[in-house]
């Protein structure tokens, strides 16, 4: 392989394993960190800090976060929304302890117009906000996606603020470690909240904890089981379950009802789920749950459990049974989901990380690691489950954690056969990392200056294709900043953004990373080569019907779409007989033994209702 500062990269050459400075200045050292927070003591007019909403199929969930109360003061929080000049009150509901929120959830909500809502405490604490109305009627709805809200970095976030203004953002995703004070979520959570308030006042917001929220440097739930060290890579929770049972309250309480409120061990709850905003459905995962820690399960090849540094580690070799990534339930849940186009066109799936192994610089130019078994890369087989449920529904992938900005098509059996992810940049990235292959790869990109590009294997043998990657430089601001993605709903399309810190997004200068944006097509999130076709579907009354193509006779769902125009042809990817539903509901037509045709050969059905 060519030296690096050969293709173009200056300032870094590969080394053996490891990568050495040359003439170049160290990265900017980030802010020192603060000391740890103090809750504030607020005038009892202020005790409300923020609130967080989502609206889904017509239920309002709103959860408001409350500075502590003093003795005497009224344990109930009130809802009122805005009816012409005056407020009418809707609901009450009462503070839960520990952490002082307060949930409400408002069934039968006219989702199809502006509330102006407020929140109010005592007789003088208001908060105010606005439940926007479904963009459903939008032809492009717009996500900003954000991860890692280091605690080196505890000022106003005013450029977050003004560019989500100017992205006219319709939905706000934070993937997780939205607080780094470990054991200390509260205290931390009122300063998220009084960051970014002013965006999340008038916006519905997803919030989903990742490690650092519960305590953790890293997370491996092993399904809520009680961790026996300090690090947790045995597998489960470090802190108290009533500490990750408050943290998740005040994270995701305001989150649509989950698919399946089962609690895990220790009595911790689940609250994955799905949310229909825009015309786009959303799966919403907690993809660390049910993860196995990896010791005593695999053999430790480097200083700690889940970090590999050995050039000659076998990743087969860490691929074991027993090892779990999403767990059986999650998988039910994206199956079941795949087939639900009620209310979408297109589909996406918000996780804490992606699945797949991108990092491979640590901390510095000299961290080389060879695996990191903390990514959603292991365990492999568990990383293929979930990428072969998630392409059923041609679902775009958007996920943070990494401090690693980057756009991969991920492959399951061959290089691109599933779907894409967009994992976002850190808010700020304290901890830098890299995308720097120990091997090179193959079919470089020719539709962009990136130089590492194309197909790899990752560090634990998966086979990715890089699209796009911001790596820490002197001059980006250690590659800060956050996502955007543009839902283009009538040509089915996406559009990935990808934003530095401190740009003023709206200027006539300001530019994203190198290597965005990036255009995709729906139908690429699911890549596998047809073997053979179906019948070409005539559709009564024109177009975009859900179809769903099912194998017999295992009954296996192969993918469901809602399709575009008056015909489609579905593809199959083995010769065979299948069964096709097509439409929803009431209108909802079922053929049975369809059988695939060669691809030089074509027939037609009618689809009548």
């Amino acid at each position: 392989m060519r030296p690096l500062a050969a293709r173009g990269l200056p300032g870094l050459l590969l080394v053996g394993a490891s990568l050495a400075v040359y003439g170049q200045e160290p990265l900017r050292p980030p802010p020192p960190r603060n000391e740890p927070l103090v809750i504030p003591k607020v005038a009892r007019d202020q005790v409300i800090c923020f609130a967080l909403y989502t609206v889904h199929r017509g239920v309002l969930k709103l959860t408001a976060q409350l500075y502590p109360l003093e003795a005497g003061e009224p344990r109930t929080v009130r809802l009122e929304v805005r009816q012409g000049d005056s407020w009418r009150q809707i609901a009450e509901t009462g503070v839960i302890m520990p952490g002082w929120t307060a949930p409400f959830r408002i069934p039968n909500w006219d989702a199809s117009r502006d509330v102006p809502y407020r929140v109010r405490h005592g007789r003088d604490a208001v908060y105010e906000g606005l439940v926007r109305r479904d963009p459903v009627d939008k032809e492009t709805l717009v996500i900003a996606a954000f991860t890692g809200n280091s605690n080196s970095d505890r000022g106003p976030k005013p450029d977050i603020i003004q560019n989500v203004r100017a992205h006219d953002a319709d939905l706000l995703f934070f993937s997780g470690d939205q607080v780094y004070d470990h054991g200390r979520h509260y205290a931390a959570w009122l300063l998220f909240g009084g960051q970014f308030g002013e965006i999340i006042r008038d916006r519905p917001t997803i919030t989903i904890p990742d490690d650092h929220d519960v305590g953790q440097g890293n997370l491996w739930g092993a399904g809520g089981k009680k961790s026996n060290v300090p690090a947790g890579d045995d597998g489960g929770y470090v802190l108290d379950a009533e500490f990750v049972k408050e943290v998740e309250r005040a994270q995701t309480s305001h989150l649509p009802d989950p698919y399946d409120p089962t609690p895990i061990g220790q009595g911790i709850g689940a609250y994955y789920t799905a949310l229909t905003w825009g015309g786009v459905s959303f799966a919403i995962l907690e993809d660390r749950k049910w993860k196995s820690g990896p010791r005593g399960l695999v053999p430790q090849r480097g200083p700690r459990p889940d970090h590999v540094d050995d050039p000659a580690f076998d990743p087969r070799t860490f691929d074991v049974p027993g090892a779990e990534l999403l767990g059986e339930r999650q998988l039910r849940f994206l199956e079941e989901w795949a087939t639900d186009w009620r209310g979408a066109r297109m589909k996406a799936v918000l996780s804490q990380t992606i699945f797949a192994n991108a990092a491979h610089i640590h901390g510095n130019v000299g961290g080389r690691l060879v695996a990191d078994l903390d990514s959603n890369g292991w365990p492999q087989t568990g990383r293929n489950k979930a990428l072969a449920a998630i392409r059923k529904g041609f679902a775009l992938m958007i996920g943070g954690d990494q401090h690693l900005a980057t756009v991969i098509r991920h492959g399951i059996d061959e290089w691109g056969d599933a779907g894409y992810s967009f994992c976002v940049p850190s808010i700020w990235n304290y901890y830098a990392r890299w995308w720097w292959p120990l091997l090179p790869g193959r079919s470089p990109r020719r539709d962009t200056s990136l130089e590492m590009t194309g197909d790899y294997l990752d560090g634990l043998g998966n086979k990715v294709t890089m699209l796009a990657y911001a790596n820490p430089t002197p001059a980006n601001d250690r590659a800060a900043g956050h996502g955007i993605v543009r839902f283009h709903k009538k040509t089915r399309e996406m559009t990935l953004e990808c934003w530095p810190r401190f740009v003023d997004v709206a200027g006539s200068e300001a530019r994203q990373f190198e290597g965005w944006p990036v255009r995709l097509r729906q139908q690429d999130n699911y890549g596998r080569k047809p073997v053979a076709y179906l019948p070409t579907l005539e559709l009564e009354r024109g177009a975009d019907a859900v179809v769903q193509v099912v194998a017999e006779p295992s009954g296996e769902l192969v993918y469901a779409l809602r399709v575009e125009g008056p015909r489609f042809r579905p593809a199959v990817f083995a010769e065979g007989t299948y069964t096709v539903k097509v439409g929803e509901g009431e209108r909802l037509r079922v053929l049975e033994g369809v059988r695939s045709l060669p691809p030089d050969r074509s027939a037609t059905i009618d689809v009548r209702f």
